[in-house]
């Protein structure tokens, strides 16, 4: 697959509750709702803070940046999608601990990525019907020096 094929990918039902997170990457922003009477970020979404319980949540957008928490090495390819191997991971935002999503890191060798690497989120594009949707992937995050 080249690197301008998009690969296949179930894509999410969007609703007004996530929409914010599905299409963030159109502006380059990974977004979660946050309560904004004690600053709790909620992810999944939800319409409710779980810390306060207060319905006062909006979507904010965060820096990007994760850490691996867990990862496994996807060998078997069980639909078309990404080229196998592949890495299937859970990273938490740096922005609030417990805050994580399953996702793939990319833009490197899998045999590469560790717990406790840092990454930062790059988007990929699908169109889905009359909607588009931006799907949270990270990659390493940039040595100094690096572009």
């Amino acid at each position: 697959m080249s690197d301008h094929e998009v690969p296949f990918r179930i894509l999410p039902r969007v609703i007004d509750l996530n929409r914010h997170f599905w299409t963030g990457g159109e502006d380059g922003e990974l977004r979660f709702l946050r309560c904004q009477d004690d600053g709790t970020y909620v992810h999944p979404p939800s319409p409710r803070c779980p810390n306060c319980l207060g319905k006062n949540v909006s979507p904010e957008d965060v820096s990007g940046r994760a850490t691996v928490v867990t990862y496994s090495i996807n060998h078997q390819q069980w639909m078309p999608g990404p080229e196998v191997p592949y890495v299937v991971a859970i990273v938490e935002i740096v922005e609030q601990e417990g805050v994580r999503l399953t996702t793939n890191i990319v833009n490197c060798d899998v045999h590469a990525v560790r717990i406790g690497m840092p990454v930062r989120v790059v988007f990929e594009e699908h169109a889905d019907g009359d909607e588009r949707v931006w799907i949270p992937l990270f990659e390493p995050m940039k040595t100094d020096g690096e572009q």
